[in-house]
């Protein structure tokens, strides 16, 4: 039997973090991943999942000595952000409002996780089973930890970083409060005809809000949200067919396009009722899943972690008080962002006339509302 500090079910992007960081602080470390991601070529096309990273983001990858490793492979800045439902009611956010070079990145998850994956090599006391998946957690004081093979490690601590629909979780009989959004997501990679961009923009539609995302080069990622039945419609379509649709239901601004790739996923929310509990700690989607409206997802996943280390570096050992010191600083502002993207989605999904013209004026507002306005952008990107 193998015997270590921790370990953490879930080698993804929020998982891979915290096991560097957790290395370099001298933890013995082990992490399960069920599968290795697709090594990086050039000529490869993009990914669908793309993340778009705040500064916070940028800074911590930079600590775990990642963020060259990423850099070096493919990433596109962003300096501004435009949302609207009217077009004549827009609200701007650039970097330049905040004196910053830019507002951050647009980098695909499976690049992300590479340049982390890429570092392990360093760290002698960070052990990666892989392909390898958890199969039960037993022990009360110290966890054993029975993997799909047979193998057994034991540990203090066992940390779920495996997604919304945590094993981990489930071992540790944590609840979670969820609901269903009763819409789907399609994510869709295309050519531009348009150069290359550095503004992200969203369009409210009552049917859902429609995002575009730059990419490198002559790229970009769009964002179409709408109902299972009609996403599912757009999936079935082919490339010409989809291109069509996307021209006719756009906005203008987009202008032509080419679709090169999609994909799709349903909209759900989920928070668990505990992030610490019977020797288990969950983190991103583990412990929090959001509505990726404003593309906060992974940078909430990443403050997870930034807290976490905070915490574990203040003694040698892993300890319960400091993962309850971490459940309490990251528990209310996971339940705020969660909150304040339902609310942003529910008033632009309500067709009542009267809130429809509120909500245009707000936008119109927010526009020229000064401080408030670079506050709510300096939230936003963790600053």
């Amino acid at each position: 039997m193998k015997t270590f500090d921790v370990v953490i079910i879930g080698g993804g992007m929020v998982g891979a973090a915290l096991a560097l960081g957790w290395a370099k602080q001298g933890h013995t470390v082990a992490l399960v991943e069920g599968h290795s991601p697709q090594k990086f070529a050039p000529e490869q096309p993009m990914d669908v999942r793309i993340s778009a990273i705040s500064k916070t983001s940028v800074d911590l990858l930079n600590q775990l000595g990642a963020w060259e490793a990423i850099k070096a492979m493919r990433v596109c800045p962003y300096r501004g952000l435009e949302t609207w439902e009217h077009p004549d009611c827009r609200t701007r956010f650039h970097s330049d409002d905040l004196g910053i070079d830019l507002l951050g990145y647009m980098v695909e998850n499976r690049v992300i996780q590479l340049g982390l994956w890429a570092q392990f090599a360093q760290h002698p006391n960070l052990t990666l089973f892989c392909p390898e998946r958890l199969d039960s957690i037993t022990g009360d004081e110290r966890k054993r930890i029975t993997l799909e093979s047979g193998e057994v490690l034991e540990a203090d601590w066992v940390v779920g970083a495996d997604g919304a629909n945590s094993k981990v979780r489930q071992c540790a009989h944590i609840g979670v409060t969820a609901w269903d959004y009763r819409q789907h997501c399609m994510l869709i990679n295309v050519e531009t005809a348009k150069a290359q961009q550095d503004v992200t923009w969203q369009q409210f539609f009552p049917s859902g809000p429609r995002s575009f995302l730059p990419l490198n080069g002559h790229q970009g990622s769009l964002v179409w949200y709408d109902s299972p039945a009609r996403i599912r419609q757009l999936s079935s379509q082919t490339p010409n067919q989809l291109r069509e649709e996307i021209l006719a239901h756009f906005p203008a601004e987009l202008g032509d396009i080419k679709v090169l790739d999609k994909g799709s996923f349903p909209l759900t929310r989920r928070h668990a009722q505990k992030y610490v509990s019977h020797g288990c700690v969950l983190v991103g989607d583990s412990a929090h899943t959001i509505n990726p409206l404003a593309g906060q997802g992974v940078n909430l996943g990443f403050k997870d972690v930034a807290v976490l280390l905070e915490e574990t570096a203040k003694g040698s050992a892993l300890t319960l008080s400091q993962f309850q010191g971490y459940e309490r600083r990251r528990r209310p502002d996971n339940l705020l962002m969660q909150s304040g993207m339902d609310f942003f989605y529910k008033t632009f999904s309500n067709e009542l006339p009267p809130l429809r013209a509120a909500r245009n004026a707000l936008l119109k507002v927010a526009e020229n509302a000064g401080p408030i306005k670079k506050q709510v952008l300096r939230y936003a990107l963790g600053l």
